[in-house]
């Protein structure tokens, strides 16, 4: 009866493992709709992505006009986007990454990363919200 119980133990153990190491699709945020003022320029626009990923610990630099690139570095895991933003939409789109499992044939990634961009989408989208006023 012991056995049984450590057998089960063991297995119930594993289980939450591997669960929580799970491989997901990988999400972009494509053309993600925005209203800002008339007039607001690209630098405006560009400064309020910068500020909403630096405040979730990423380093957004500015590529050109139009295209930021973000950076996150957690522990070991480092996930790169591209950012290309405009006056009426922006997208977040997977670059590369490292020590995420990243699949590019199943188009699979940590199921951390989603929850990264979806958190950096949010953001993105409360300081643009910002420029309407």
């Amino acid at each position: 009866m012991n056995n049984i119980f450590k057998i089960l133990l063991v297995s119930v153990v594993g289980i939450f493992v591997l669960a929580g190491c799970r491989a997901a699709s990988v999400y972009n945020v494509v053309d993600n709709p925005v209203s800002v003022k008339t007039g607001v320029d690209d630098e405006k626009i560009y400064k309020a992505i910068k500020t909403a990923g630096s405040g979730l610990g990423w380093q957004i630099t500015k590529v050109k006009p139009g295209l930021a690139q973000g950076q996150l570095n957690i522990r070991k895991h480092t996930a790169i986007v591209d950012i290309p933003y405009s006056s009426t939409s922006y997208s977040i789109k997977y670059k590369s990454s490292s020590a995420l499992d990243y699949n590019a044939e199943k188009n699979t990634i940590h199921n951390n990363y989603n929850g990264w961009i979806q958190n950096l989408s949010n953001a993105i989208q409360v300081q643009l919200n910002q420029l309407q006023d």
